[in-house]
């Protein structure tokens, strides 16, 4: 089936969501788990692209350019009621759920203040939680 993927145990799937597209889960994530890593190129900051929005830091120097085919975490939407954290150690960041996620569930984060206010914030939010605001 396109755009369906297994990662570890969980098998996810990248479809239409609120704010375009998104990752959405196939069956239950148990509270804690670690669902997959967020990939790409290592870059530093003097040499990153300002146009891509698929960057993430891991140290003061460092990011990863996620805005490659295969990294599917880079359809992880923010949200401002997200399930799922990102952490790892030095170097590498992992997707956390950070409660229990159903079946046909999107997959969400809080993408930070920094990327909200210069992103986000002039188009609105549209996660879950701010289009339920406006309903």
């Amino acid at each position: 089936m396109k755009n369906k993927f297994v990662v570890g145990n969980f098998a996810l799937k990248v479809r239409k969501s609120f704010a375009g597209k998104g990752l959405f889960t196939l069956g239950f994530i148990p509270k804690g788990s670690c669902i997959l890593e967020y990939t790409g190129k290592m870059v530093e900051e003097k040499d990153h692209y300002k146009d891509t929005k698929y960057l993430f830091w891991t140290d003061k120097k460092t990011m990863i350019d996620g805005n490659v085919p295969s990294n599917i975490a880079r359809f992880i939407n923010h949200s401002c009621r997200p399930n799922c954290e990102a952490d790892g150690p030095k170097g590498r960041v992992y997707i956390i759920s950070t409660k229990v996620i159903k079946p046909s569930e999107e997959l969400t984060y809080d993408y930070g203040r920094e990327y909200f206010n210069k992103h986000i914030k002039p188009k609105g939010c549209r996660c879950i939680k701010c289009k339920s605001k406006l309903s």
